[in-house]
């Protein structure tokens, strides 16, 4: 029996005590009106307080320094935070987002995606100074979310314009932050989960979302030292997919590509394979990228990138998550009067 006839069915009890008498499909009308009420109403309450999170939290006081050169450890990570019966990882969520906010503790700088319906758990033993406040679970949530040990000045959501399928179901979208690095010296940073899949719908989407993002960075981050991290479910040589126009657009650079293919960008063709996610090494291309670009007063040099499979899964060896972490490491120069 469903719950709105055991509603019914008890109510209808309450009306022969009281004396009063409604006709059954009257009074089932009645409920299921009210129900719908109750749903609309909690919808917009949750989508007002979903939205309203676009600032960000932050435990500690920090001090800032006023030194003119850094190294920055930066990581990407879609933690896989679907809930639990829909999720295609398969280790517990809770736990295993648990272990990953601990783990996170030694970068200096973490996107995450698909951060929806364990944040409570990413953050509670991560000790990140600076953290962005979640936008909320599913369906509300965009799951972007970034920890930090710098400042974050700014924070804005922006959903993607053009979606495709099931990535329809949630504001997925972009994340820009301006994170001070020291006193006088700040970056742009972006969390990004681009729409996934391939087919010819979701391809056009994830092509209008990576036009979207170049066109909202030209217009916020002009002359502005940029990071670009997340999930970008775009391979160079895929074909479809626009990876090429958007390092031409933005002027990013991939560290990955200059480290293990000598700055030579992989060309589209149509026999491409998409490698499994979780068989990644290093010298694969990856769907989680960080890409970089210099400022008119930062210089930014990569040192080393990292597939990190090892630190991110269980002692048996089980992967936390469906993607695997990349990491890359950093210098940072603030050259003043450029």
């Amino acid at each position: 029996m469903s719950l709105l006839n055991l509603v019914i069915e008890h109510s209808l009890q309450v009306m022969t005590w009281t004396g009063t008498f409604i006709p059954f499909e009257r009074w089932r009308l009645l409920i299921g009106i009210l129900l719908v009420l109750v749903i609309i109403l909690w919808y917009l309450v949750n989508f007002k307080r979903a939205n309203a999170r676009n600032t960000f939290v932050a435990e500690t006081r920090h001090e800032l320094t006023s030194n003119t050169s850094g190294h920055l450890h930066l990581l990407t990570y879609n933690i896989a935070g679907l809930p639990e019966l829909i999720s295609s990882a398969k280790t517990p969520r809770a736990q295993s987002i648990r272990t990953i906010g601990l783990k996170m503790d030694r970068f200096d700088l973490v996107n995450v995606q698909e951060d929806f319906n364990y944040n409570t758990d990413l953050y509670q033993f991560n000790q990140h100074p600076f953290r962005t406040d979640t936008k909320g679970k599913v369906p509300f949530g965009d799951g972007l979310n970034t920890l930090s040990r710098y400042p974050i000045l700014e924070l804005q959501r922006i959903p993607w314009q053009h979606c495709s399928g099931s990535d329809c179901l949630t504001p997925k979208g972009f994340a820009y932050m301006r994170v001070q690095l020291a006193k006088d010296v700040s970056i742009d940073v972006y969390n990004i989960h681009a729409t996934a899949h391939t087919s010819r719908a979701a391809v056009q989407a994830r092509r209008n979302n990576m036009k979207q993002l170049a066109e909202y960075i030209r217009a916020k981050s002009e002359d502005r030292a940029i990071l670009v991290m997340g999930d970008f479910n775009a391979h160079y040589a895929f074909v479809g997919d626009s990876l090429h126009e958007f390092k031409h657009q933005t002027k990013t650079v991939d560290p990955w590509v200059d480290i293990f293919l000598s700055g030579k960008i992989p060309e589209p063709y149509a026999d491409f394979m998409i490698p499994h996610k979780l068989e990644l090494t290093a010298d694969m291309e990856s769907i989680d990228k960080i890409l970089y670009r210099h400022g008119k007063d930062i210089r930014l040099h990569p040192k080393s990138y990292c597939i990190e499979d090892e630190l991110f899964s269980t002692d048996a060896g089980e992967h936390l998550s469906d993607h695997l972490a990349v990491s890359l490491q950093l210098d940072w120069e603030y050259i003043k009067g450029i």
